[in-house]
C-alpha cells in the first residue's frame, strides 16, 4: 500500500515579496490576459502607476500626467511631490510600505495597502523608477523585482516628480498587446474625476471641464439623448443623468475615490435605489422601478473615507459607510438625489415632462410584454433543465469563489459538431458553451418583444442573466465563435445586431469579442505551427526542415478537441468588438443592415480588393 504524502517541516515555505507576486498574480492584478479585454493585467499595471500620480494631484501636487506606451514599454511621469529618496527602493519593493498609511496625507486616496507598485514591479522584466525632490533625484532599476541598480543621491534641475517605466514579464501577460483604445478610455476617466488635470498619451492630451458630464457626452451620441443632461455636484458627490431614445437596459458608470467599480457595489445600488424614490415622490405617484430605470445612462462618483474594496482590483465597493461621523453611503446619496434631483426637476418643467412621459412608455412596453415575458421565462428554465443549449461553468455552479467571475467566458457558436469539439476542449471552471441552431434572426428594425418570441434569442437572454440588468452578467466575456467562412460571418453579424440592437452597453462595456482560429495547420514530422494568416503561413512553412503537410480549416468542427484546446486557452486570440461615438446605433445598423441601399453598394465596391484578400486566404 502506498505511503500517504509527506507533511512535514521541509514543506513549508516563506515566499519573499515578489515571489509571492508572481506566484499568485491573480490576487493583486485580477486576470492576466493579453490586452484584449479592457480589465486585463497589463492595463492594471498601468492604473496601479497612474494611481499613484492621481493621488498626488488630489493632493495638490501636479496638474500634467505624461504617458508613453511604445513597443509594450510603458512610462508614466507626474510632477507631484516626489518619492522621498532615501525611501525610493522601500516604497516600490517592500510590502506595507508607503505613504497612504498616514490618513493625514492621503485622506480620500485610491489605493490605501502600499501593494500596487510593488505588484507592477514584480510582474515586471524591466522596471525603474525615479525621483525628484527639492533640487536632487536618484533612481532604482530592477529585473522580475530584483534590485539590479540604484544610484546615489545627486543635484538636480528638473522638475519635482516620479517617473516609473516597466515592460510587464512575456512569460507571465504572453504574447500580450496595449489597445490603446482601452488605455485612453482609462485616461478619459481619470480627467472627468479631476477637473484642471492634464494627462498627456504619446503626445495626445485629455482634459475636462465638466466631469460627468463630459463622461456621458462622450459615451453617447447627442441625437440619442432624451433630453439634456442632467449634472448635480456635491461635496463628495457627483452625478449625471440622461434617457436614451434607443437604448432598452440600464447603462452605469460608477466611481470611487477615482476609481472606476465597474462591477458596481454600495454606492451603485444606493444610486438605483435612490433614483426611484426620488422620481416616484416628485411625481406622486408609485411607478415600477424598472420602468424609472429603463434606458437609463447615467454616472455617479463620490468620495469615501478609506475604502474598502472586495479586490486589490478595486472594481467593486464594499464600503457602507462613507467614513467617521459620516452618514452611510446609503443615507448619503439617497438624501443628495432626494433633495438636489428634486429641486433640478421642479425647476426644468420640460426636462420632468421628458422623463415622466419615458416612464409612462416603458410601463406600457413592460405590461404589453408581461404575457409573452412570463412564457419566455418558462421555456428557458425547462431549456435550463435540460441542458440542451448550454454547457455551463463551474463559476456558476457554486464550485469555485465568485471573485473568479472576472475569468469567466461564454462561447457562442453554431452546429453539433463545432460546439462539441469546444465543449472538449474548454476549461470547464471558467468557460461555457452556448450552441445555437442554424442562424439566427435578423432583428433589425425588431423591437424586444422578438427576444421573448424567438426561442434562440430568448435562452440566450437567460444564459446570460441580462434581462433585468447588466449588473447581473454571469460571463465577463462574451465570444462569437463561428467558422470562418461566409456562414460564419452572416453569423456574426447577425449576432452583433442583436447586441446592438438591445444591449449596446456590453460593447460599450467592452464584453463582446470575436474568436480567432488558425485558417491553416503547417506541419511536418517535427513540428507544428497553426496559422491565422496567409503570411503567418508563408513564414512557418520556411521554418520547418522537412516536407511540410499544409491543412486548411474550414470549420470549427474541423479542429479537433486536441488542438482546439491550444486556441481557447491562455493563448486564445481575441478581437473586441468596439464602438465609435460618431455614429449611432441606428445609423450603423441601418447602413449594414436595412435595406439594400446605394451607399452600402459603393461601400463594398470601394472595399473590394479587401474583400478579395481575405477571399483568396479562405480558398
Amino acid at each position: 500500500m502506498a505511503e500517504p504524502n509527506q507533511y512535514t517541516e521541509e514543506n513549508i515555505r516563506s515566499l519573499d515579496w515578489k515571489e509571492h507576486i508572481r506566484m499568485r498574480p491573480g490576487m493583486y492584478i485580477g486576470k492576466l490576459g493579453d490586452g484584449s479585454s479592457p480589465d486585463d493585467g497589463i492595463y492594471i499595471l498601468l492604473k496601479e502607476v497612474v494611481d499613484n500620480c492621481i493621488d498626488e494631484f488630489v493632493m495638490g501636487a501636479g496638474k500634467t500626467i505624461e504617458i508613453s506606451i511604445k513597443d509594450n514599454i510603458v512610462s508614466v511621469r507626474d510632477y507631484g511631490r516626489g518619492i522621498p529618496l532615501g525611501k525610493l527602493v522601500d516604497v516600490v519593493s517592500k510590502m506595507n510600505t508607503g505613504g497612504k498609511y498616514d490618513s493625514r496625507a492621503f485622506k480620500k486616496s485610491v489605493g490605501l495597502n502600499g501593494v500596487g507598485t510593488k505588484a507592477v514591479n514584480a510582474l515586471s522584466s524591466k522596471f525603474k523608477v525615479v525621483s525628484v525632490r527639492e533640487n536632487e533625484t536618484t533612481n532604482a532599476i530592477f529585473e522580475y523585482g530584483n534590485l539590479i541598480q540604484q544610484d546615489p543621491v545627486t543635484s538636480s534641475s528638473k522638475r519635482r516628480g516620479t517617473q516609473v517605466v516597466f515592460e510587464p514579464d512575456t512569460s507571465i501577460f504572453k504574447n500580450y498587446r496595449y489597445r490603446l483604445e482601452y488605455v485612453e478610455r482609462m485616461l478619459k476617466n481619470y480627467v472627468y474625476l479631476n477637473r484642471g488635470l492634464t494627462i498627456d498619451l504619446n503626445g495626445l492630451k485629455f482634459f475636462s471641464e465638466n466631469g460627468l458630464k463630459d463622461l456621458l457626452e462622450d459615451q453617447t451620441n447627442a441625437s440619442d439623448l432624451l433630453y439634456p443632461i442632467i449634472h448635480l455636484k456635491g461635496e463628495d458627490i457627483e452625478v449625471a443623468i440622461t434617457h436614451s431614445r434607443s437604448q432598452y437596459s440600464e447603462e452605469y458608470h460608477s466611481f470611487v475615490n477615482g476609481q472606476n467599480t465597474t462591477q458596481g457595489g454600495t454606492h451603485q445600488a444606493a444610486f438605483r435605489e435612490a433614483l426611484v424614490k426620488t422620481i416616484r415622490d416628485h411625481y406622486g405617484k408609485n411607478f415600477d422601478a424598472s420602468d424609472i430605470r429603463k434606458s437609463i445612462i447615467s454616472a455617479i462618483s463620490i468620495k469615501v473615507m478609506e475604502p474598502v474594496f472586495e479586490s486589490q482590483t478595486k472594481t467593486k465597493l464594499g464600503s457602507t459607510e462613507m467614513g467617521e461621523k459620516m452618514p452611510s453611503v446609503r443615507a448619503y446619496i439617497n438624501d443628495f438625489l432626494g433633495t438636489q434631483l428634486d429641486n433640478f426637476l421642479h425647476k426644468h418643467t420640460e426636462t420632468a415632462e421628458a422623463i415622466r412621459s419615458k416612464i409612462l412608455q416603458a410601463e406600457k412596453e413592460r405590461k404589453e410584454l408581461s404575457g409573452i415575458r412570463k412564457l419566455a421565462k418558462e421555456r428557458a428554465k425547462k431549456a435550463s433543465l435540460h441542458n440542451k443549449k448550454l454547457r455551463d461553468c463551474r463559476v456558476h455552479l457554486g464550485d469555485l469563489k465568485k471573485d473568479r467571475r472576472l475569468e469567466s467566458t461564454i462561447f457562442i457558436t453554431e452546429g453539433d459538431s463545432a460546439s462539441g469539439s469546444i465543449t472538449k476542449s474548454r476549461d470547464v471552471n471558467t468557460q461555457a458553451v452556448f450552441s445555437l441552431r442554424g442562424k439566427p434572426l435578423n432583428t433589425f428594425g425588431m423591437t424586444k418583444k422578438i427576444v421573448y418570441e424567438n426561442e434562440e434569442f430568448n435562452l440566450l437572454q437567460a444564459a446570460l442573466n441580462i434581462e433585468e440588468s447588466m449588473e447581473d452578467l454571469r460571463y465577463n466575456n462574451i465570444v462569437i465563435a463561428t467558422d470562418a467562412d461566409v456562414d460564419g460571418m452572416h453569423i456574426r453579424l447577425l449576432l452583433i445586431t442583436f447586441f446592438l440592437q438591445f444591449f449596446p452597453e456590453l460593447i460599450k462595456e467592452g464584453h463582446l469579442y470575436i474568436l480567432q482560429t488558425p485558417l491553416f495547420r503547417v506541419r511536418d514530422k517535427k513540428q507544428t505551427f497553426y496559422c491565422y494568416s496567409e503570411q503567418e503561413k508563408k513564414e512557418s512553412i520556411e521554418k520547418l526542415t522537412g516536407k511540410p503537410e499544409i491543412t486548411r480549416f474550414k470549420g470549427l468542427g474541423e479542429i479537433s478537441p486536441d488542438e482546439f484546446k491550444f486556441f481557447i486557452g491562455e493563448d486564445i486570440r481575441l478581437d473586441p468588438i468596439m464602438l465609435d461615438k460618431s455614429t449611432t446605433t441606428d445609423d450603423l445598423l441601418q447602413f449594414y443592415m436595412g435595406k439594400n441601399t446605394q451607399e452600402r453598394q459603393k461601400f463594398i465596391i470601394d472595399n473590394l480588393k479587401v474583400e478579395l484578400d481575405v477571399a483568396n486566404e479562405m480558398v
